[in-house]
């Protein structure tokens, strides 16, 4: 590896990028690609900080892409951690720091793995790096960025690689080929406030409310798909804000969030929920607001080619011939996939997120051979 990507991992962490700072990340990457040939690009939007990177020609037949953020999230008691959260220390083998999991260490394979590939055996083709400082955000302003000012400007990526952290126990055992929808409700009951004793000069928004979060439940959604586990329906809150037990409250919220399959749509659900509302509604004389938002819808890349050239770089590089999922939250590749065929493989994901996020560096180096595998064995 003529480029380190442990030195840029570090390098990268000792950025204080917490979204919405950039802290200096994409600064320390537009230098490094800049020099190895690539046209940098900044696309910030409302304040969000974005790079696009491009070695080779615009709009070449094929074009490889890989996605991925510098930002990360707040370090929490900084005094809990073991050591300095934007340190980068290395203690036996490990590189502790927020970040070093999710995802910085994968931004730092990807660009090392780029740079030597492009320099070394320059492709027949164009490799891409669309990187944003908005994942662990809004999402908004970042790869949804990043993709509009594509679209505008003629640039495309044939398919792409997000480096999000894939992996549950081992190197090489999972990657991503697809990610369940994710919609919420903030639910509002309101009826008529009055006295608990004469329930009849009241309107209870409270019973109507559970009625619907209680249809809501009542049974699966679904059994799972082909590619999908079943949906996942869960209610997260419920409060009307009433500290007296003689008081039928005025109004009432829940929450409730569904993680859904491809026997779905966000629009689909929406639909179904609405219609036992308006059900309820009509029977109590509780006026029910549901208040979706939808942050993704499902999606899929079959096993094909693409999947099949990752599938195989990660065996070949780790040993373990990873399994083809759709489990966990949501990511910047549910943006991608309207863009292009995605798919999703990176570390060990098992401190992001935590206090005292660590990784070892032999995961980074594997890393960086898979990536640098998957280019050669694209462009040959």
């Amino acid at each position: 590896m003529t480029t380190d990507p442990i030195r840029l991992s570090a390098d990268l962490i000792r950025c204080p990028s917490v979204t919405p700072e950039e802290g200096g990340a994409l600064v320390l990457l537009e230098g490094l690609l800049t020099e190895a040939g690539f046209t940098c690009t900044r696309v910030d939007r409302n304040g969000t900080p974005n790079l696009y990177a491009r070695w080779g020609a615009k709009g070449a037949a094929k074009s490889f892409g890989f996605n991925g953020h510098t930002d990360v999230v707040p370090v929490g008691d900084a005094a809990a951690w073991t050591h300095d959260p934007f340190g980068a220390e290395v203690v036996d083998g490990v590189m502790w720091g927020r970040g070093a999991t999710d995802m910085k260490t994968a931004v730092a394979a990807f660009a090392a793995a780029a740079v030597d590939f492009v320099t070394e055996t320059p492709p027949d083709g164009a490799v891409i790096l669309a990187i944003t400082g908005d994942e662990e955000g809004p999402g908004r302003d970042g790869t949804r960025a990043l993709l509009d000012w594509m679209k505008a400007e003629g640039e495309a990526m044939s398919v792409c690689l997000v480096g999000e952290p894939t992996c549950p126990n081992e190197m090489g055992e999972m990657m991503k080929i697809g990610r369940r929808g994710s919609l919420s409700f903030y639910i509002e009951a309101e009826g008529v406030q009055g006295h608990a004793a004469y329930p009849h000069r009241a309107k209870n928004p409270l019973h109507a409310l559970v009625d619907l979060l209680g249809r809501m439940t009542a049974e699966p959604l679904d059994h799972g798909t082909d590619h999908f586990q079943p949906s996942s329906l869960q209610i997260t809150t419920i409060d009307c804000g009433n500290p007296a037990n003689n008081v039928i409250p005025a109004k009432a919220r829940a929450t409730v969030n569904i993680r859904f399959n491809d026997a779905h749509t966000g629009e689909g659900l929406i639909a179904w929920a609405e219609a036992m509302a308006s059900e309820i509604a009509a029977e109590t004389g509780i006026r029910i607001a549901l208040n979706p938002d939808i942050s993704g819808e499902s999606f899929v890349t079959p096993p094909g080619p693409f999947v099949d050239l990752v599938a195989k770089s990660v065996e070949a590089e780790t040993g373990r011939a990873p399994e083809l999922s759709t489990s966990g939250g949501t990511s910047d590749a549910r943006f991608v996939k309207d863009h292009c065929p995605v798919v999703e493989f990176g570390l060990v994901g098992a401190t992001m997120h935590q206090v005292d996020e660590r990784v070892p560096l032999d995961q980074i180096e594997a890393l960086t051979r898979v990536y640098a595998r998957i280019l050669k064995d694209y462009f040959a």
